[in-house]
């Protein structure tokens, strides 16, 4: 796990030594950021701002999504905890149907290691955790503010583990309205929250959980590229305690439709959560950067 860490620590000096110009090519450099952000929002289409979004919580396509538009994503995530490693991998489909409206479907896997000493049955069952349906509406797009809002609501249906699979099937259900607001600082600087509450219902128990998620984002896109590095702050508060984990991040482009994105997990008021590593492939079938 410290290894894994250490290579996406290379990987993030690597890139931002990379991006490090003289005078002569951040003047070029700027020339080429004014051309691609011309294209990304060109005129003979619906208004769209070029944002940079986070990697870890993802939106339901991009905001301001154009109709026809749609994205794979495939992410992978090992998680290291005290009593036992968690990998999760998910599978994603977004696209819209209409302008400013996005869809998206996911189906996340999880899987279960205990660490050496620890028996298997005291550690969680691997599961296919969820069907996530998801729908977002950028209901503002302000050229004049660089400044996009959006929408949003996912619908979790959780399942059971596989150790019980089928008894029952359906486990519950999770009601994820959100809000977004995303704006650009010039040409390179963007900032995001995204936020709102989150209730599990659980059939057996015939119980409610809420809690409520405020995840601010920053980052710097490199000058004409969609390349960007940043950071993410995933804050949960529930039932009096607050929880939050840093994830800072990079985003490269890999060929115009296909982008690879690494995210390093620092928690901060975790009890039984330490470092996470994470990686999201995502593949934009008809799309250009």
């Amino acid at each position: 796990m410290k290894s894994n860490l250490f290579v996406i620590l290379l990987m993030f000096l690597s890139f931002y030594s990379f991006s490090q110009n003289d005078d002569d090519i951040i003047y070029s450099k700027t020339q080429e950021d004014s051309i691609y952000i011309h294209h990304y929002e060109d005129d003979q289409l619906p208004v769209k701002i070029l944002h940079a979004e986070p990697l870890y919580i993802d939106l339901i396509r991009d905001l301001g999504a154009r109709k026809g538009e749609k994205e794979w994503n495939v992410g992978m995530e090992l998680v290291d905890n005290l009593k036992y490693d968690k990998y999760e991998t998910l599978v994603e489909y977004e696209w819209a149907p209409i302008n400013r409206l996005g869809f998206e479907v996911e189906l996340p896997f999880v899987f279960y290691a205990p660490q050496e000493g620890v028996e298997r049955d005291s550690i969680p069952s691997d599961k296919l955790e969820s069907l996530k349906l998801a729908t977002q509406w950028t209901f503002l797009v302000s050229e004049k503010m660089n400044m996009s809002m959006a929408l949003g609501y996912i619908n979790e249906i959780t399942f059971s583990d596989f150790r019980d699979w089928g008894d029952p099937l359906v486990k519950g259900n999770i009601y994820n309205p959100f809000f977004v607001v995303a704006k650009r600082w010039g040409r390179n600087w963007h900032s995001l929250i995204y936020t709102g509450p989150s209730i599990e219902q659980v059939y057996k128990t015939k119980t409610f959980d809420f809690s409520y998620e405020i995840n601010p984002s920053f980052h710097y896109m490199i000058p004409g590229t969609t390349n960007f590095v940043g950071v993410e702050f995933n804050q949960t508060i529930e039932s009096g305690d607050f929880d939050m984990t840093i994830r800072p991040q990079m985003r490269v482009a890999l060929a115009d439709n296909l982008l690879v994105g690494i995210v390093a997990g620092i928690p901060i008021y975790r009890e039984n959560e330490r470092m996470s590593a994470f990686c999201r492939l995502i593949w934009e079938p008809g799309n250009n950067h």
